[in-house]
């Protein structure tokens, strides 16, 4: 089966400490990286609380970015760089921020701006980063294009509050720009797509995938981790599902399908969740049980995925998997039916 993939390589092969995510029937996806964290508040080369919740990108140099957030001591977050030749470790660090909220010309950010996803789009040239604006009517969408982390052309809040959990997918849709977020409306909190012919102007709204009711994993709210995958059998999505329980939520990980040329139907959704919080780095932090990613790379071997994530809203991990092994796993794991409203 071929794979298409805008990102690049991990070069050299690094190692993993055996422990795994289990699904209900053992079955790994991913395996944590022995070294995790690969990023925390040690490593900064400015004070900060936390650094977590880092969109990732290959670059045509071979170095990994990460844009990650990093919550200020303020409580405030702004999105620092951080480069590497393996994507593992010897990461150089912006020693200033970034990309900081500029509440002055975009008032939507006076609360700061928090968990980046970036997408190479080829026909722009650009990277485009949609990331989440704060302010006092709540979370919003906002967008920005750049060609080199250096400079950035900014869009604003593109998607109002309450929105989040946004990326762009990397070309158009039947002539238009696709964009998956998650409006919290009288609705509930679900993944939406959005539809614009200039990446400014956003419409034709729809729900592609709604938070399951009950005592599911996901029964609460959803929402879109890192940037959909194209593959040749649609676009495989990685999100998160929160629980409510008695001691707090629990942030864990699941998988959908959806149609290659029209990704607003969901093909299939897996029953169960593949990926939750079990390190001691991610069952316990600022907001603990919070496993989150916002990025991956791919292999040169257009197979192998470098998941990088937030771990209780605390520092940055890494684990490796399979986008066949994902692709499968779906395969075994979700109904016959395409159903996302149980």
């Amino acid at each position: 089966m071929t794979l298409t993939t805008s990102n690049g390589v991990l070069p050299e092969p690094i190692a993993f400490d055996g422990r795994e995510s289990l699904a209900c029937d053992d079955l790994p996806l991913f395996t944590r990286y022995a070294g995790n964290p690969i990023l925390s508040r040690q490593d900064w080369p400015y004070p900060i609380n936390s650094v977590f919740n880092a969109a990732a990108v290959k670059l045509p140099d071979g170095d990994t970015l990460l844009l990650c957030r990093v919550e200020e001591r303020t409580g405030l977050s702004h999105l620092c760089a951080a480069r590497s030749a393996n994507g593992v470790d010897g990461w150089r660090i912006d020693p200033l921020p970034t990309l900081v909220a500029n509440p002055r010309e975009f008032p939507e950010e006076i609360w700061g701006i928090e968990d980046p996803r970036i997408t190479y789009v080829p026909e722009l040239k650009k990277y485009a980063i949609a990331y989440t604006s704060f302010a006092r009517g709540g979370p919003g969408v906002s967008l920005a294009l750049t060609k080199d982390f250096r400079s950035f052309e900014r869009f604003g809040v593109i998607m109002p509050p309450e929105d989040k959990d946004a990326a762009l997918l990397p070309r158009r849709i039947n002539g238009y720009w696709a964009m998956i977020h998650r409006p919290v409306t009288s609705l509930g909190a679900h993944m939406w797509i959005s539809y614009s012919p200039d990446l400014r102007h956003w419409g034709n709204h729809k729900i592609i995938l709604e938070a399951r009711r009950g005592g599911w994993w996901d029964a609460n709210k959803i929402g879109l981790c890192s940037p959909p995958i194209e593959t040749s059998k649609g676009w495989l999505m990685i999100y998160h599902g929160v629980r409510n329980t008695a001691s707090g939520s629990i942030y864990r990980l699941g998988l959908a399908l959806f149609d290659i040329d029209n990704p607003e139907v969901c093909l299939q959704r897996g029953d169960s969740w593949m990926f939750g919080p079990e390190a001691p780095y991610e069952r316990g932090g600022d907001v603990s049980d919070v496993v989150f990613p916002c990025g991956q790379t791919i292999g040169a071997d257009g197979d192998t995925v470098h998941l990088y994530y937030g771990a209780a809203d605390s520092c940055m991990a890494l684990a490796t998997g399979s986008i066949l092994g994902m692709l499968a796993w779906l395969d075994a794991h979700s109904g016959s039916s395409a159903s996302n409203t149980l």
